[in-house]
């Protein structure tokens, strides 16, 4: 079984890339899924969370202000680390627990769809990374469309995420989305092609 890790900055395309990926057919662990779904009401995760930044994270229903997490998560690096300690540990158990599955059922090749790749240890346990990456104004621009985040939020993030060098460096191959989706299904499909 092959592991291709697939990552980028925020607002690069990872989730277009793996849509595309899935509607091909292949396995996919996404990261932001599993992040998703663990901090659902009352779930352990969560309680954590709000221990740690304060019950200003939750929504009268109980459930998770993202932007209010957000917010408080990425004003310093130090936050940051706070969030990723919480999160990163549940979010590899449960990815590897995926892995061991896919394992079992014999499929020859899977995709870790994790925007922390790096950061969470990932690229270790993949045999190939594929950095998606777009121009940063394009980048911008679809998380304020998708979030409705503003632009100041957004250079945040992107500040304290690793740099574009960095990730290229790491990768084994980078895929460009800063033309047309037909664009980006084409780079793909070449990839694939190879394996």
């Amino acid at each position: 079984m092959r592991i291709i890790g697939l990552t980028g900055g925020i607002g690069s395309g990872k989730s277009t890339v793996s849509n595309y990926l899935t509607q091909k057919g292949f396995a996919i662990i996404d990261a932001d899924k599993i992040a998703r779904e663990i901090v659902e009401p009352e779930s352990e995760t969560l309680f954590k969370l709000s221990e740690c930044f304060g019950s200003n994270i939750l929504n009268s229903d109980g459930s998770l202000n993202r932007k209010a997490l957000a917010a408080i998560a990425f004003s310093s690096e130090e936050q940051k680390k706070k969030l990723d300690g919480i999160m990163l540990q549940e979010i590899i158990r449960i990815i590897n627990e995926k892995i061991e599955y896919y394992h079992t059922t014999g499929e020859m090749l899977i995709f870790i769809d994790a925007p922390l790749l790096f950061e969470a240890g990932l690229d270790q346990q993949s045999h190939e990374i594929w950095v998606v990456d777009a121009e940063d104004e394009l980048r911008i621009e679809r998380v304020i469309r998708r979030d409705g985040s503003s632009r100041e939020e957004v250079l945040s993030r992107m500040r304290k995420q690793m740099s574009r060098e960095e990730q290229y460096k790491r990768a084994d191959h980078v895929l460009n989305n800063s033309a047309t989706a037909e664009a980006l299904y084409a780079q793909i499909d070449k990839l694939l092609d190879m394996k």
